[in-house]
């Protein structure tokens, strides 16, 4: 493994595409990929996978590969180009691999933290990668408790590095726990306890797994290689690598592949809710789910934007590059001419320096940069993909004016985001998310746009066409299609705050940064409530 106190030279964790860090946007889910292909360049491919995942996690990147002998694992901070370099690639080599692009939602971002996770037990070995949150962590969480506290698979004499503290780690250190069956039997005894949000790849010295849980939350899709398997996060990975899109990992199927084949088994009946926000803006647009192209929905969210909320405008001009596809169906329905009005530099997420107060005083003009001439005397239709907090909207509309725009009318392909995720999505606090608590007309006056109109959400479900109640809409409107449990076993840091974790029954002690607001959700303290940004216009 990567030594955690590494000099190479590397990524930290502070990777942020955000003009400032107090101000993040919504942070994606992670990203995972895992090939068995007999004769391939195994590590390779999975670097290629996960290169085309990076936009699902850019804190840290690792691969597992096993030569059918032992498993390697090789992880780090940083992007996926910054952990990797053909030297180490080359020392991983076999016929197996499994990979993770991380972005934390249970668990610091630190080393430790960074997926594959790795366990040994007394047949052999287990890497697992995991896409999505759990809600009952701290139940497993006390299962490995109870279970290290007995003779067998997960007391042994082996040296391990130091604990990870996310709910992957768990899952890892539960499936490891087999003294009396295969992994694969575990397995099927293991994923109906596991509650919560989940795509899972892992790997034995011989076979690969997946498992997606029973409503499908994040996806999941298989692949076909002339000589293996791919599954991955997006079809966008299958994609580069060059396999075949075969389809998607039905919710509550785990499927395993060895020198005998692929075989599929059923641990839950599929009960679907997709989410909703990987169509609008977490999966990529040239990636395939549900049987729709993320780039056509996009399109046609912007036509439905244009004839609900429509603009007299001259032009009409995406925040580059997630509200381009809504900016061109926008267009498109409105018959107002779409341009470039905004041009983006697409490395300042690549940098691990955190601007300092003078350059950071630049605002958006760090990320993104107006073409005057083209939007000087315009009355202009800027779409986007969502508003947070309102603060990077706040600064775009003032950089438009003082470039010599007439009007900003804002249009978003998104409803108000004003519930927290639980299920593999870090938005700000209920607190800090200006849609709670604000009406369109107070959120208009404090970005100081022109106009602003939101996608409906019936609108945007149309859309995608997937029914209704096959979506997880609750960042949308506070519907948890899974059970949550007690809000203070729920943090993201739920693990380093309770070593020994209680259960709900037992009415834990929660952190003192939390506490739970009036609808029964944690809420953060630090951060100022909707109604802040009217008195910091």
């Amino acid at each position: 493994m990567a030594n955690p106190v590494s000099t190479r030279k590397g990524g930290d964790g502070r990777l942020t595409a955000a003009l400032d860090p107090q101000d993040q946007g919504p942070q994606d889910a992670c990203g995972v990929f895992g090939v068995w292909a007999p004769g391939e360049d195994v590590s390779k491919l999975t670097y290629y996978g996960l290169y085309a995942l990076q936009h699902r996690g850019q804190e840290s990147a690792g691969i597992a590969v096993s030569n059918g002998r032992q498993i390697l694992v090789y992880k780090d901070m940083g992007l996926v180009s910054q952990v990797f370099d053909e030297s180490t690639l080359e020392a991983l080599k076999g016929h197996l691999a499994i990979g993770h692009s991380r972005y934390s939602t249970t668990g610091a971002s630190t080393w430790h933290n960074a997926q594959p996770t790795f366990h040994p037990t007394q047949h052999g070995s287990i890497a697992l990668a995991h896409n999505g949150n759990l809600t009952n962590t701290a139940e497993l969480a006390e299962m490995v408790a109870d279970r290290s506290a007995l003779d067998g698979e997960l007391d042994l004499s082996v040296r391990r590095p130091e604990q990870s503290t996310n709910d992957t780690g768990v899952v890892t250190a539960l499936l490891a726990d087999h003294p009396d069956t295969t992994v694969e039997e575990r397995a099927m005894e293991l994923l109906p306890l596991v509650k919560g949000a989940f795509s899972f790849v892992w790997m034995t010295e011989n076979t690969l797994y997946a498992a997606r849980d029973p409503q499908g939350i994040r996806p999941l899709v298989l692949g076909r290689l002339e000589r293996g398997w791919v599954v991955a996060s997006e079809t966008a990975a299958l994609d580069i690598v060059g396999a075949s899109f075969i389809r998607e990992i039905e919710p509550g199927e785990m499927i395993a592949v060895d020198e005998e084949g692929l075989r599929t088994r059923r641990f839950a009946e599929a009960a679907p809710k997709h989410c909703l926000f990987e169509f609008v803006y977490l999966a990529r647009p040239d990636t395939l789910m549900v049987g729709k192209r993320m780039h056509s929905v996009r399109v046609e969210i912007g036509r439905r934007l244009a004839r609900t909320f429509p603009a007299d405008a001259d032009l009409v001009i995406p925040v580059p590059e997630s509200g381009t596809p809504a900016a061109i169906g926008y267009a498109e329905a409105s018959g107002i001419p779409y341009g470039t009005g905004l041009v983006k530099n697409s490395y300042v997420g690549r940098t691990f320096i955190q601007p300092s107060q003078t350059i950071r005083q630049l605002g958006i003009r760090l990320k993104l940069n107006p073409l005057r001439d083209v939007i000087e005397g315009k009355r202009l239709v800027v779409v986007d993909d969502s508003i947070v907090r309102g603060n990077t909207q706040r600064a775009l509309i003032r950089m438009l004016r003082e470039a010599g725009a007439r009007e900003v009318h804002v249009r978003i392909s998104s409803p108000p985001v004003k519930w927290p995720c639980f299920y593999g999505i870090d938005f700000a606090t209920r607190a800090e998310l200006i849609g709670n608590g604000l009406t369109n007309d107070e959120i208009c006056r404090s970005i100081d746009a022109d106009s602003l109109g939101y996608i409906e959400l019936d609108d945007l479900v149309d859309a995608t066409d997937v029914p209704k109640d096959n979506l997880c809409r609750a960042c949308f409107d506070g519907v948890y299609p899974i059970e949550l449990p007690d809000p203070v076993l729920l943090g993201k840091d739920v693990l380093e705050l309770n070593r020994t974790i209680s259960t709900p029954q037992t009415a834990p002690v929660g952190p003192p940064s939390t506490t739970t607001d009036v609808d029964g959700l944690a809420a953060s303290l630090s951060g100022g409530g909707a109604g802040d940004a009217l008195r910091h216009p």
